[in-house]
């Protein structure tokens, strides 16, 4: 009674290792994707920066003109004052002139010749009053399309800033929104990667040689290959049958914007093999998971969703040198993915 009540307790441990591992692989996919959406934010940031850096130098090329124009308008204003300065000063001139000569009398040579030495400069302060009247319009013009020029500086600078504030604020919500949309991307493959598994172990339900590990199906490799060879057994394609039906009913589901793939990994054990067809594992394994994409386009699945890879022995899941361990570690691996 004591043996029967050993042999019916229930061995946990190999359910909680294949948990333990699946929740490893899963924290190993989000990392990956994390990582991936990191690099095409980095991306857009770059192209953006560039584009902040260019705007950035316009600004500093504005303000810097901006500067000179302010600085040629103090000079004009400047002259402006000087000139009507001057202009004032002979206006004076003119006036004491005219008053002094309006002040002689006429009759006396003497004084005749000193009235018309005063005409005389009268006309010259008037001449020179008139060219600094001439000038002083001049310069009041210039100095007014100077500030015309310097407005339209400032609403250029003003239009720049404002485009550089917009650009950090589209960058920011470029980050936001890809962000979100990976996040996205990532829920819907893990929900269709969930109605797949599920149609398959419905369609695979009883088979000790077909097994979920992680995040992928495992066939072993005795299922669908006869020993050392690549060529499909025709219970094998029988297998690989229903696995293709499920196939294209995914293909259907997942919209065309969703980016995935069935990865088929081959893997052998650790023992070489050296034939004139397969001179190493790796030709083996590469054989075997192109036979069943092959197989697989063959009852309709679209070659662009389907990754053969070979891995030879160099990933096994069992490290003993036992006929067990050797026999787990020749497999076929289904993985759905980005």
């Amino acid at each position: 009674m004591a043996r029967t009540r050993r042999s019916q307790v229930t061995n946990y441990w190999p359910g909680f290792v294949d948990a333990l591992s699946s929740l490893l692989l899963v924290i190993i996919f989000m990392l990956s994707l994390f990582m991936l959406s990191q690099f095409f934010l980095n991306q857009q940031i770059s192209g953006k920066d560039t584009a902040m850096s260019r705007l950035n130098a316009q600004i500093a090329e504005l303000t810097e003109l901006l500067q000179l124009e302010q600085a040629g308008s103090s000079d004009l204003e400047g002259t402006i004052a000087t000139l009507q300065a001057t202009l004032s000063d002979t206006v004076s001139e003119r006036d004491a002139m005219a008053a002094e000569l309006a002040s002689i009398g006429t009759g006396d040579s003497g004084k005749d010749a000193e009235i018309a030495a005063l005409r005389s400069e009268l006309s010259d302060s008037e001449d020179m009053s008139r060219d600094a009247a001439a000038q002083v319009a001049l310069l009041n013009q210039q100095l007014s399309a100077l500030r015309t020029q310097i407005g339209a500086l400032e609403q250029a600078l003003e239009a720049s800033e404002s485009k550089d504030t917009e650009s950090r604020t589209q960058i920011a919500d470029l980050g936001r929104r890809l962000n979100l949309a990976l996040a996205q991307r990532v829920q819907d493959l893990s929900r269709y990667r969930s109605d797949f598994f599920g149609k398959l172990r419905e369609i695979l339900e009883g088979r000790a040689d077909v097994r979920v590990v992680g995040d992928r199906f495992v066939f072993q490799s005795e299922v669908l290959f006869d020993a050392g060879a690549a060529d499909i057994s025709s219970e094998g394609e029988e297998e690989l049958a229903k696995l293709a039906s499920a196939i294209v009913e995914l293909e259907a589901q997942i919209p065309e914007d969703v980016d995935w793939v069935l990865r088929i990994d081959g893997h052998t054990d650790k023992r070489p093999i050296n034939t004139p067809q397969f001179p190493s594992n790796w030709e083996l394994s590469a054989a075997r998971a192109i036979s069943v994409a092959k197989y697989l386009v063959a009852e309709g699945v679209d070659p662009e969703h389907l990754v053969p890879a070979g891995f030879g022995e160099f990933t096994p899941i069992d490290d003993g040198d036992s006929e067990e361990a050797y026999r787990r570690n020749r497999r076929i691996e289904f993985k759905l993915t980005e």
